[in-house]
C-alpha cells in the first residue's frame, strides 16, 4: 500500500488539513495518509525537520513525505522533490532539507512542471505538493516533475562545542510534555565525557547522572536521559521542565567534566 505522510504548520483550527487530505484522496483513494504533525509552530523549519527526521525512518521504503512548513516560495527558493534513504520528500527549498539529511540525497528535482499546471499558489501544499506526492506514490518517476538539480538551500545548524572539559549545548526542541532536547547525541556525549564524572548545568540547576527511564525519579524531580532519537534530554518527572525552569529553544546547557 502506498503511504503519504504529512508534516505541516497548518494547525488544526482551520479547514486546511481537511482540504489537503481531500485533495490527496481525490487523486489516490487507496493511499494511506499518516499525520506526523500539524502543530509545528508557524514557519519553524527547525522544529519541523526535527519531528520528521525522527519519524520517517520508521516508515516503509518508498513512502512519500510532504513537508508543508513555510511552504510559499520566494525569489531564491523553489519547490522540490527529493529521494534520499529510500524515501521521497516534497517541500520548499527554504533550508529545511539541510536540517533533515546528513547525507547527500540520491535525486533532487524541482516541481517546475507541476507549478506550470497550477493557476494559484496561495496554498502550494495542496495545489503543488499533493500532485507531486501522488505521482511519486503511484510509482511515477521524479523526472516528470521538473528539472534535476545538484543541491538545495542550506541554513546554519546549531552544533555543540567541546572545549577545556566543558561541553556547551543548546536546547533545540521542546516536546508536548515540556521535555527539553539538547543538541548533544549520545555518541558525542560519550566521546567527550569518556566515563568521567560530569555535571549538567541549566537555569541554576545541576544533574550529575544519566537516567534510563523517565519514571526513575519521583514526581517533580529533574533528570537527564538519552531519548529514543539518541539526543540528550532534560525532563521532569510528571511535570514540564521547560515551563518550570524557563527553558526555550536556544537556551544554553553546560556540561562540566571532571579532570
Amino acid at each position: 500500500m502506498a503511504v503519504i505522510t504529512l508534516t505541516t504548520d497548518l494547525g488544526l483550527h482551520d479547514y486546511y488539513v481537511g482540504a489537503l487530505k481531500g485533495a490527496i484522496l481525490s487523486q489516490m483513494p487507496e493511499v494511506a495518509i499518516v499525520d506526523i504533525s500539524h502543530t509545528v509552530p508557524a514557519f519553524d523549519i527547525r522544529h519541523g525537520a526535527y519531528v520528521l527526521r525522527q519519524a520517517y525512518p520508521n516508515f516503509p521504503k518508498e513512502t512519500v513525505h510532504i513537508l508543508g512548513i513555510n511552504a510559499e516560495t520566494k525569489s531564491n527558493q523553489s519547490h522540490l522533490a527529493i529521494y534520499c534513504d529510500g524515501h521521497y520528500f516534497v517541500g520548499t527549498d527554504n533550508g529545511i532539507f539541510s536540517l533533515l539529511f546528513d547525507k547527500v540525497p540520491d535525486k533532487i528535482y524541482d516541481l517546475s512542471n507541476i507549478r506550470q499546471d497550477t493557476d494559484l499558489l496561495i496554498f502550494p501544499v495542496k495545489d503543488v505538493f499533493v500532485k507531486a506526492a501522488c505521482h511519486l506514490a503511484r510509482g511515477g518517476t521524479p523526472e516528470v516533475l521538473g528539472v534535476q538539480q545538484d543541491g538545495f538551500r542550506k541554513v546554519d545548524t546549531v552544533n555543540p562545542v567541546f572545549s577545556e572539559n566543558i561541553l556547551h549545548g543548546t536546547v533545540i526542541y521542546i516536546d508536548s510534555y515540556g521535555n527539553s532536547v539538547i543538541n548533544i547525541t549520545k555518541q558525542f556525549f560519550n566521546d567527550s565525557v569518556k566515563g568521567k564524572k560530569f555535571t549538567i548545568e541549566f537555569s541554576g540547576e545541576e544533574i550529575t547522572e544519566i537516567s534510563q527511564r523517565y519514571n526513575e525519579s519521583a514526581g517533580g524531580n529533574i533528570l537527564a536521559l538519552f531519548n529514543s532519537a539518541g539526543y540528550l534530554e532534560i525532563a521532569q518527572a510528571q511535570d514540564s521542565v521547560a515551563r518550570l525552569y524557563n527553558l526555550t529553544v536556544g537556551s544554553s546547557v553546560t556540561i562540566r567534566i571532571a579532570e
